[in-house]
């Protein structure tokens, strides 16, 4: 009861923080700087989202990813003022359990991926679909693929090299996990990270 209790109260605080973000935004004319505070916003709700499910969970130690993953992108879409019959979203995630240090760390990853293909991938009311898969690579290691159908990648940018804080984030937090990651482009773009299923 006490760590449910405290995964509340952390839950509870994150959302504190994000309301705080929402109303400072709201005294924000420039554009660019408004954008990094609605990111911001958002991975810290990424993070209260995972302490909500912990808390709601039987298991205090490991959380389906499943649910997150589900629960997360769709927070995302209206968070964007997405409209679902413009771009639509494909989930395919095993129920996968992870334990808080490797799930964290995955959300935030979804969370910044989903993000930049909503901001980039379909400009102009560009009619496409986001895919978001997690499947067992091997008995200890998963594959989390992010893509997309849009316009794709920018052949001049370098996702390991970047000054998006985003892109930096998510080779962070896949370095984190003892990951890999790889980055295809085509018919849109898709990100592949391979990482452990931790402890």
């Amino acid at each position: 009861m006490l760590l449910k209790e405290i995964h509340h109260r952390v839950k509870n605080n994150l959302q504190i923080v994000s309301s705080l973000l929402s109303l400072q935004s709201a005294y924000i004319n420039d554009a660019a700087v408004l954008a990094v505070f609605k990111d911001s916003q958002s991975r810290v709700e990424s993070m209260a989202l995972m302490h909500e499910h912990l808390y709601q969970s039987e298991d205090l130690e490991k959380i389906d990813l499943a649910s997150y993953i589900q629960t997360l992108a769709a927070d995302l879409f209206i968070s964007y003022g997405v409209n679902s019959h413009t771009i639509g979203l494909n989930i395919g995630v095993d129920h996968v359990f992870l334990n808080t240090d490797t799930a964290i760390p995955c959300g935030l990853i979804v969370n910044e991926l989903v993000s930049n293909a909503l901001k980039h991938a379909f400009p102009a009311g560009l009619k496409g679909q986001i895919n978001i898969s997690l499947q067992p690579e091997s008995d200890s290691e998963l594959l989390l693929i992010v893509s997309d159908n849009g316009i794709g990648f920018p052949e001049n940018l370098d996702f390991r090299n970047t000054a998006t804080l985003g892109l930096r984030l998510v080779n962070t937090l896949t370095a984190q996990l003892g990951g890999t990651i790889e980055l295809l482009r085509g018919a849109g773009t898709s990100f592949r990270i391979t990482f452990g299923k931790g402890g």
